[in-house]
């Protein structure tokens, strides 16, 4: 099996290097793409003297579309799972074994790392509110319980990423409990394992400042657009 690290990035000069060196440590069967979207730093520089493949996008498209930017090239190269990562090094890689193991024994064709089973993880008061929120939403859509829809740690395989990396069928910023809700209308077979995650303590969040209240008007506009939208479409 040919597995592709996907790692969006947005001016994460500071911590690409580390980032890489844990990923190769342990996941070293797995290739590494980073997608440097439009940073203004030297984010690609660093990630290509680490040894990672590099695609820059000219400009910040956001967060979703850095990871179809992968899912494009790993369904061009013909990989067979895409585990997705955050370039900021909260997600620790040494728990992509676990969504591994996850997808083995369960024969689920999407894995969600989540960092609140079994685990102390916390939150600011106003993400706890919207995740917990979401997951209520994606409960009651798809019966299933997630515990954490805004996890960007998962591991997809090709059918997956194949559907995802065409046309309109992934967001460009927020790809959350939307893209839960649409997976399940297509079918696919989704669930949550254990990951360990590194609490943000330095307040660089793509939540942070007001950007929460724009998130939630977003994704309720994306919500109701996995609704109204045909299911073969």
């Amino acid at each position: 099996m040919k597995y592709l690290v996907v790692l969006p990035a947005y001016n994460e000069e500071t911590s690409i290097r580390a980032v890489l060196h844990e990923v190769r440590d342990d996941i070293p069967f797995a290739d590494t793409l980073v997608v440097n979207d439009g940073s203004d730093d030297m984010t690609a520089l660093t990630a290509a003297e680490e040894g990672a493949m590099v695609i820059s996008h000219p400009f910040n498209l956001g967060y979703g579309a850095a990871l179809q930017t992968g899912f494009r090239f790993a369904v061009r190269r013909a990989y067979d799972h895409v585990i997705t990562m955050d370039a900021d090094g909260q997600h620790v890689p040494s728990s992509a074994r676990n969504l591994i193991a996850a997808m083995d024994q369960s024969q689920a064709d999407v894995i969600i790392g989540s960092r609140f089973i079994n685990s102390g993880y916390r939150v600011g008061i106003v993400r706890k509110i919207g995740i917990r929120l979401f997951a209520r939403i994606a409960r009651a859509y798809t019966g299933m319980n997630i515990t954490d829809p805004t996890s960007g740690f998962q591991l997809l395989n090709r059918s997956v990423f194949s559907f995802l990396a065409e046309g309109d069928n992934y967001p460009l910023d927020y790809p959350d409990v939307n893209i839960i809700m649409a997976l399940h209308k297509r079918k696919f077979r989704i669930t949550e394992t254990p990951v360990a995650m590194i609490e943000n303590t330095t307040g660089k969040s793509m939540h942070s400042g007001l950007r929460p209240l724009l998130y939630v008007v977003k994704m309720w506009l994306a919500i109701i657009m996995v609704l109204v939208r045909r299911a073969g479409r």
